[in-house]
């Protein structure tokens, strides 16, 4: 497993838990949109405040600007990428 694999997985288990979801069966994949009412997980903004909180406690990571915030979060893989570039 890659670190970045690695990592997805870990995200993966943050996001589930931070929102209070159910595990998506098959499981997400890396790319896949997580916000919106025509997602799997169909989060809102209200689970991306939680997800951010979650986040920042786990990585210390502030996500501030709300249209990179949108980018970041848009699926687990940009989320990750983020994540491994600004070495967290």
């Amino acid at each position: 497993m890659t670190p970045r694999e690695a990592l997805i997985a870990e995200l993966t288990a943050l996001i589930l838990e931070a929102t209070e979801k159910t595990p998506a069966d098959p499981p997400l994949s890396a790319e896949e949109p997580i916000f919106g009412t025509g997602t799997r997980l169909a989060l809102d903004s209200l689970d991306a405040l939680q997800v951010s909180m979650a986040l920042q406690k786990r990585y210390g990571v502030r996500l501030a600007d709300s249209k990179e915030t949108r980018r970041i979060l848009a699926c687990i893989g940009n989320l990750a990428d983020h994540l491994l570039k600004t070495g967290t």
